[in-house]
């Protein structure tokens, strides 16, 4: 076998990021499956930007200085933490080769996290993927409580600084309804995922994957990834004025 093919089992980025344009995404039977499944649910939990349910209790979290929120930081450790079994979930969906492409997509620009610190202890955070105008949420962990929700609050924030137009959760759970998402038709998933990647569906008919949304308009610079973002991780992200500023994106438009 060359160098140069891939393993049977392995994912190519292309494949995966045209799965997501057409609503259709990858998971595997558990952590140690050598294969994945595609999966398209008939009902898709999608969170509306503009209706992201900021509790008083997560604001004042949010504003405290409880949590050191960063952006693809750790990315790798993020997903690895997501992967993990733990108590509240003994076995996951991402296995070696969903995490393997992951962190090519990470690479390429494409997959980003959010992680959320207490002091140097990585405390939970989320990834996922954006494309065109949408960010495909895969998987979030907390291993201190509320962590998951303020990476939650943070990617809502960012999306809505960088002009994104779509938040897919995939699954609704309750976790995710208690912060706002909500359960839609398949159809109406498509539709939406249609207006998000617009007309050349992210930019793959034209066999250049684009993102239109950016990840970075929260530090107002957009480095190449995997840079530090910002003067300095430290100040930019978890100074008082981006709190401030994360609380003002979130609170209710309507």
């Amino acid at each position: 076998m060359s160098h140069h093919q891939p393993p049977p089992h392995e994912l190519e980025p292309e494949l995966v990021l045209r799965a997501y344009a057409m609503g259709v995404f990858p998971m595997a039977d558990h952590r140690t499956a050598d294969t994945v499944y595609w999966v398209e649910p008939k009902l898709r939990g999608v969170m509306p930007l503009d209706e992201f349910h900021l509790s008083r209790s997560l604001k004042k979290t949010i504003l405290s200085d409880r949590f050191r929120v960063t952006a693809d930081q750790a990315f790798g450790e993020i997903v690895q933490l997501c992967a993990e079994s733990a108590a509240d979930r003994p076995d996951t969906w991402i296995n070696g080769p969903i995490e393997r492409v992951f962190a090519e997509l990470h690479r390429r620009g494409f997959a980003h996290s959010i992680e959320v610190w207490d002091g140097d202890r990585l405390a939970g955070g989320l990834y996922g993927l954006a494309l065109g105008r949408a960010f495909f949420g895969e998987s979030m962990v907390t291993r201190v409580r509320d962590a998951s929700k303020v990476a939650f609050a943070w990617l809502v924030a960012r999306l809505k600084a960088g002009g994104f137009t779509l938040l897919d959760c995939q699954f609704q759970t309750g976790h995710l309804a208690s912060l706002g998402a909500v359960e839609i038709p398949r159809d109406d998933y498509i539709a939406l995922l249609g207006a998000a990647l617009g007309e050349s569906a992210g930019g793959l008919a034209f066999g250049s994957p684009v993102v239109d949304g950016d990840f970075f308009a929260l530090e107002g610079a957009s480095p190449e990834p995997p840079l530090p973002f910002g003067p300095a991780p430290t100040e930019t992200v978890s100074g008082p004025l981006s709190r401030k500023v994360i609380s003002q994106l979130l609170v209710h438009t309507s």
